[in-house]
């Protein structure tokens, strides 16, 4: 296999809550006021992504991993998932509120859409004044309250608001009761899964006076009614990997690059780098990539030594 890192199209979706920071803020190639979305690398059905640079420049993801599985994932990652990707990589512009949701774990999610369940990170890389987040409840709860709540249009209430700002870090496992508030811009790392059950959506309607689907009957046994600890706390030294998030389905450093770090890996998993601010060179070999803020890059477990180099703030993620 021809080893480099690999970038993707990104595969724009449009929201009602979208706007056009993905194009303003991360150069995105978008054509409409009300992007939400920009799926930098998936893998999921009829959303797979295709290679936007190199040797294997118009070819699946997909493809790519049934050719040369062990060197794109990696011998844990190929063992655990086969040639499944297990990740799905975006950001996020979020110009109005998005619906209050949640996600099934891996046994419901199995059961009942035959797809994995979907934990999720956020990292805020934009937030307008006074922009905010919701994550879980306030207090306790109960599938009683949470439909009386819903049925009276209180369910905001009894959910807790966070104001976020640059920089912070949420982890949201299935069965968080969720919200991305307005005004923000959001890289998020999650399973490979796009099974979201809307709770609410602010009675909004599109274009066509017609309201999204609600699953208030599904998210019931989906939903921990139990008050969480989503937002994360982490180092910030230079040139180093702080960790930020680690659990079973993937691990999240924060690199705050100011100069030159070398990595090693192991050949166990792939990585990706998600670029949140600034620029950065990769040196491998003798090659030199360039990297600027909004670009996602995939390396393969393959390739094990390389250099970064430059003043970037820099999302890493592997599975461990």
């Amino acid at each position: 296999m021809k080893i480099y890192p690999l970038q993707f199209q990104p595969i724009l979706k449009d929201k009602i809550w979208g706007g056009t920071k993905l194009k303003t803020y991360l150069n995105k190639p978008i054509i409409s006021d009300i992007t939400g979305e920009s799926w930098e690398i998936s893998s999921v059905e009829n959303d797979v992504s295709i290679i936007a640079n190199g040797f294997f420049e118009g070819k699946s993801l997909n493809e790519l991993i049934n050719e040369f599985p062990e060197s794109v994932l990696g011998t844990k990652v190929y063992k655990q998932f086969g040639k499944k990707f297990p990740l799905l990589f975006k950001y996020l512009d979020a110009r109005e509120d998005l619906s209050i949701q949640v996600h099934p774990n891996d046994q419901l999610a199995k059961n009942r859409h035959n797809s994995f369940g979907k934990t999720e990170m956020w990292y805020v890389m934009q937030a307008d004044i006074d922009a905010r987040l919701i994550v879980g409840f306030k207090e306790k709860s109960s599938p009683e309250e949470y439909l009386k709540s819903l049925n009276n249009k209180t369910i905001i209430d009894i959910l807790d608001v966070k104001k976020v700002k640059k920089g912070d870090v949420f982890f949201i496992e299935t069965g968080t009761v969720h919200a991305i508030g307005s005004g923000t811009v959001i890289a998020e790392i999650q399973q490979t899964s796009d099974i979201t059950y809307r709770i609410y959506d602010f009675d909004r309607e599109d274009a066509h006076g017609n309201t999204r689907e609600l699953h208030v009957d599904l998210a019931l046994d989906a939903i921990n009614y139990n008050v969480v600890d989503a937002k994360k706390n982490y180092f910030k030294v230079e040139n180093e990997a702080n960790l930020m998030i680690d659990c079973p389905y993937f691990t999240t450093n924060f690199i705050p690059l100011d100069g030159e770090r070398i990595c090693n890996k192991n050949k166990q998993s792939f990585s990706v780098f998600m670029c949140v601010e600034g620029d950065f060179e990769l040196i491998y070999k003798e090659d030199v990539y360039k990297y600027k803020t909004g670009d996602t890059l995939l390396i393969p477990a393959e390739m094990t030594d390389f250099v970064v180099k430059g003043k970037a703030s820099v999302l890493e993620i592997y599975i461990s």
